[in-house]
């Protein structure tokens, strides 16, 4: 037994999905996606925790203590929760909770199986939560950037909203149409503003040297919670909107690399990000009281000269508007991970690179995200209304990672207990401290991430278990393919060709091959029963993808396997089939597919109002023709009824 954590080296991931690039390219790159979201965090974070809805007051002891609290918060939550364990915990390569959840019901082995159910459900519900902070983060990233225009003109305030909502609906608009060129800009324009925001906070340390060192000092966050007790509690709810996008660390790992990831976040943002806010600090501390409460309201721009406040603004807005992207993307991903493993009814996706298959364009999520913000942005009408809302999904995933984490440790790792409960421990404590505060916002709008948060959870359990149901059913009426072969190839008439059944089922044969011979009384010459898997890896190594059995009298069973980042294409996967007679040719191919019409029933499994929300989703699902990528003028669909 090991103290050392030993995790899954993503050596034998696919060349091409993993960049090669150099460390310092990955590491710029990095810095354009994934530090997005927590680099815009300065625009309003120290803010809220002062001009929030707890009003702190701006004394010397709030200001040390609070950037104590940011100080500290970012080397528990970012540096070591997740720059230095969680992000060693990889499923080949690949983060974020799905991710997560998918290594750990793969490699737990059967003595484990009691973490199961619950681990699932957990691991689910922070897919859910993920919904909702997408929604809430481009909303109040842009809002808060475009607010800026008032401390360069007061009148400008009644622009602010259109503004906001019409740089949302550009950013939306132009999804379809990819994010490679526009990504190309991401990584100088960030690095760019951390920059730019570096220098603006040292403008003030300059003159105060001192708070460094007091902002290091965890005694100042101490004092701050002896002085204010309740409120300062409180102003947690606010202090954590430092930290908000850490999780995007673990989530974006795939794309760069735990190394480059790690680099440019000791190295380069966290001091962008703490000179920032040290500098707001300081420039608080140096003003009269009365001066120093109205600058309160938008610290961040007034670091700016005056001069250089709107181009302040502008930089802030295409900042916003890149930590947007991010998360929109994000959104893609986690929808294409949940629907390979079976959370998410089909989808139409678009591929929007040749080069890069993990650009991907999901319509309907697109516009449905589209909705939700411009209505979070009209309803909440600003920032601080919407800050209230932010941190109850930010902080909940980071509480379930918390969890997940507890069972890699003991289960996977195997780490002792004397070194794995005290940073479990520290972990929790900060993570439930931080849940606790943000509670205190649900009257405010932290109902909106929860009850986002529980429609997507109940969608995702509810596809699962119909689906799994439904399964169940169709295999129970499923006829032995050794019987059938028998008495059907013998009597049946055939005729050239091949025929392709797709089924759920890696046994028994599929009702759409019972329903063809019912109806046409034929058989393929060839007759191919395909069965398509979606594995707890994200890629598939070639030669694990292909398991092919000759059932004789011209029938084969093969099973294509794909990872959860994979693009399921039958055609070109059956194009690389060998030992299975001629050479597939879709001229020569007939692909059969069984739609199946759902019946509620009282039967045990689902509540009926479940089934019939089950049965609507399986309604609106995208074809398999589409998913699969079959040629439309190959393919027959067969129904049959199913009930559950």
């Amino acid at each position: 037994m090991s103290d050392s954590p030993a995790p899954e080296q993503p050596a034998d991931r696919p060349a091409g999905h993993h960049p090669q690039s150099g460390l310092v390219k990955l590491a710029a790159g990095a810095v354009g996606i994934v530090f997005g979201d927590i680099g815009t965090s300065p625009i309003y974070a120290f803010r809220e925790t002062f001009a929030g809805h707890h009003h702190l007051a701006g004394g010397g002891v709030e200001i040390l203590g609070v950037l104590s609290l940011i100080f500290w918060s970012m080397m528990i939550v970012v540096t070591l929760k997740y720059v230095t364990v969680i992000m060693r915990a990889d499923n080949k390569g690949e983060g974020g909770s799905l991710a997560l959840l998918a290594l750990i019901n793969r490699k737990s082995d059967s003595g484990k199986r009691r973490w199961s159910a619950g681990i699932v459900l957990l691991g689910v519900f922070a897919c859910a939560l993920f919904y909702g902070d997408s929604m809430i983060t481009p909303a109040i990233s842009v809002l808060s950037a475009v607010e800026g225009l008032t401390t360069v003109e007061t009148s400008f305030g009644p622009f602010v909203v259109p503004i906001a909502i019409g740089i949302l609906v550009g950013l939306f608009a132009i999804q379809g149409h990819g994010t490679a060129r526009v990504g190309a800009f991401f990584g100088p324009i960030m690095v760019f503003y951390f920059i730019t925001i570096s220098v603006l906070g040292l403008m003030h340390i300059a003159g105060s040297p001192w708070i460094v060192l007091e902002t290091l000092n965890p005694w100042n966050a101490v004092q701050f919670f002896m002085a204010d007790g309740w409120t300062a509690f409180l102003a947690m709810g606010s202090v954590v909107l430092a930290v908000t996008g850490a999780e995007a660390l673990y989530a974006d790992m795939g794309h760069f690399g735990r190394k480059p990831i790690g680099v440019s976040w000791l190295v380069f943002v966290m001091p962008a990000l703490m000179l920032n806010y040290m500098g707001q600090g300081a420039m608080i501390l140096s003003m009269d009281p009365a001066v120093a409460q109205a600058t309160l309201a938008n610290p961040f721009f007034f670091l700016a000269p005056e001069a250089m406040r709107l181009p302040l603004v502008i930089l802030a807005t295409f900042a916003t508007i890149i930590a947007s992207q991010a998360v929109i993307s994000g959104a893609f991903s986690v929808t294409q991970q949940a629907m390979h493993l079976g959370f998410i009814p089909r989808l139409r996706i678009q591929h929007t690179s040749e080069a890069a298959m993990g650009q991907i364009y999901i319509p309907v999520i697109n516009w449905a995200l589209m909705v939700m913000v411009i209505l979070l942005v009209l309803f909440f009408r600003n920032s601080s209304n919407l800050a209230a809302a932010y941190g109850i999904a930010v902080t909940g995933a980071m509480f379930i990672d918390t969890c997940l984490l507890t069972v890699v440790l003991f289960s996977l790792w195997k780490w002792k207990p004397w070194l794995a409960v005290p940073v479990l421990a520290l972990f929790f404590l900060v993570d439930i401290a931080y849940f606790a505060a943000n509670l205190m916002k649900v009257p405010d709008g932290g109902w909106f991430p929860l009850l986002v948060g529980l429609f997507a959870f109940t969608l995702l359990t509810t596809w699962a278990k119909g689906r799994q149901l439904m399964i169940k059913r169709m295999n129970e009426a499923a006829m032995p393919a050794t019987i059938f072969i028998k008495s059907a190839a013998s009597s049946a008439t055939r005729v050239p060709g091949t025929a392709v059944f797709m089924t759920t089922a890696a046994d028994g044969i599929p009702h759409a091959l019972l329903h063809n011979l019912k109806h046409n009384k034929v058989l393929h010459e060839r007759v191919l029963l395909l069965t398509v898997r979606i594995e707890d890896v994200p890629y598939v190594e070639e030669e694990k993808t292909f398991h092919l059995d000759d059932l004789g009298q011209g029938f084969f069973r093969l099973i294509i396997r794909y990872g959860f980042m994979q693009e399921t294409n039958v055609p070109a996967a059956l194009a690389r089939v060998e030992s299975c007679g001629p050479q597939f040719r879709m001229m020569d191919t007939s692909f059969f597919l069984a739609r199946q019409t759902l019946i509620t029933s009282s039967k045990p499994g689902m509540a009926i109002w479940r089934e019939k929300l089950f049965s609507w989703m399986l309604r609106n699902a995208e074809s398999a023709m589409e998913f699969f990528k079959l040629p439309p003028n190959r393919v027959v669909e067969l129904g049959s009824q199913v009930e559950i």
